[in-house]
């Protein structure tokens, strides 16, 4: 639903007009556009706003763990239209159990790494992804150090020979 202080400006009346059921919520504050996404739409919206509003940039994604309110995740796309000088904030609600999203790859290849590195420290998952591996921690750490119930002082190991 785009709030009515949104409905003049270019973008989020395009993106509404695009799928009206898209946008879950919206708002307008300290200049900065940020629209709530249904999850199943997340992927086709970044296809439409690269191809027809020329978001031709992903500047960053990252992921906000909300523990312990549900839903406890949400992940955040920042987008840029180099072409337009604009920046869009998309945001996702995910669920404690099992987050998921479809990944953005196909639309910005640079999504690689930042979907690796949401995966690896908050344990979201993107589907679709090509290499969806750790990226900072190694392969045999337990858990997502991020995450707001992850054990302050970390999980003891007992380090394997290499």
């Amino acid at each position: 639903m785009l709030a009515d202080n949104l409905k003049e400006m270019p973008v989020p009346a395009a993106i509404e007009a695009w799928d009206p059921d898209a946008i879950l919520h919206s708002s307008f504050e300290h200049g900065e556009t940020t629209l709530w996404i249904s999850p199943d739409k997340i992927l086709p919206l970044c296809a439409h706003l690269k191809a027809s509003l020329q978001f031709n940039r992903l500047s960053g994604l990252t992921a906000i763990d909300l523990y312990p309110q549900e839903p406890r995740f949400e992940v955040v796309y920042l987008l840029h239209s180099i072409p337009a000088n604009q920046r869009l904030k998309l945001k996702v609600a995910l669920p404690g159990d099992n987050p998921a999203l479809p990944s953005v790859t196909s639309v910005w290849a640079g999504a690689d790494w930042y979907e690796r590195e949401a995966f690896d420290l908050f344990g979201v998952t993107f589907t679709g992804h090509p290499d969806l591996r750790r990226i900072m921690l190694p392969d045999y750490w337990e858990g997502h150090p991020l995450r707001r119930d992850f054990p302050t002082h970390g999980h003891k190991y007992s380090y394997k020979d290499e």
